[in-house]
């Protein structure tokens, strides 16, 4: 199994990361990639990184987007990093 490229920080109860995560799977879903998700409540070290910024997209580790996921950036990431999409 290969690792998530994408990770999803957020937490429940978060009408923003809802619809971030939907934006995530559509993706994966088109892209084949997967993705994981970790909540800051149980992360003491990502509630004090990212508290004001919920939800955080990260793309190979790296923070890619916050508060919103814009599909069509979030697709170029992957494709710039090998991943081909079929939109």
């Amino acid at each position: 199994m290969t690792t998530p490229r994408i990770t999803l920080i957020g937490k429940p109860d978060c009408h923003l990361c809802d619809q971030a995560r939907a934006v995530i799977e559509r993706v994966c879903a088109d892209t084949g990639e997967s993705f994981t998700e970790r909540n800051i409540l149980e992360e003491p070290e990502l509630l004090a990184t990212y508290a004001e910024q919920i939800p955080v997209t990260l793309v190979d580790g790296k923070q890619h987007d916050y508060w919103r996921v814009d599909e069509q950036r979030l697709r170029k990431a992957l494709a710039r990093r090998g991943i081909f999409g079929k939109r």
